[in-house]
């Protein structure tokens, strides 16, 4: 029978790290590659690893069997730039200030004469004070790079490289 010390230390013993050893004794420990993929107008069930049985995503398959998937998720806005913005700082489009799709209803005036609500102002802009996920990745170590739609600022002043984005896919391969 196995007292409470022995039960504790075995606890102790099991959740313990096995680590490889390097020759100077110190741990080698290896920074999980990290992919984010975020796209627009995209359904829960629209790749196979999902529960899709109409489209055929193997590659995208494989990377989920290999790596974490979300299965439950909130989304902070229905549409693209608040949501962008929010995952990228980790704050509500409210406290990033954006709060529409860039440029929104500003664009125009806040809309036609038809639309039964007015857009307030909001920034069209993720502020260069704020801090992204890249930004605190790149404090850690890592490289990182974003590819395809932005839509957090149209001058040059407000793009990812100056988020601490590389840009260089080639830049962030380990």
């Amino acid at each position: 029978m196995i007292n409470f010390r022995s039960a504790i230390g075995l606890g102790v013993i099991a959740s313990t790290p096995l680590t490889p050893l390097t020759a100077t004794g110190k741990s080698e420990r290896t920074k999980p590659n990290i992919i984010f993929i975020l796209l627009d107008d995209f359904g829960y069930s629209d790749l196979a690893c999902y529960g899709s049985r109409f489209y055929e995503t193997p590659n995208i398959d494989r990377l989920a069997s290999q790596g974490i998937r979300f299965t439950n998720a909130y989304a902070s806005c229905p549409v693209s730039s608040p949501t962008r913005a929010s995952i990228l700082t980790g704050r509500y489009p409210v406290n990033t200030g954006i709060t529409d799709w860039i440029p929104g209803r500003q664009a125009s005036n806040s809309g036609s004469s038809a639309d039964r609500l007015i857009a307030l102002p909001f920034n069209l802009n993720l502020k260069r004070e704020e801090e992204t996920i890249a930004e605190a990745l790149k404090k850690t170590g890592y490289r990182t790079m974003i590819s395809g739609k932005w839509h957090l600022g149209e001058t040059e002043e407000y793009w990812p490289e100056n988020q601490d984005f590389t840009g260089d896919p080639a830049i962030c391969s380990l």
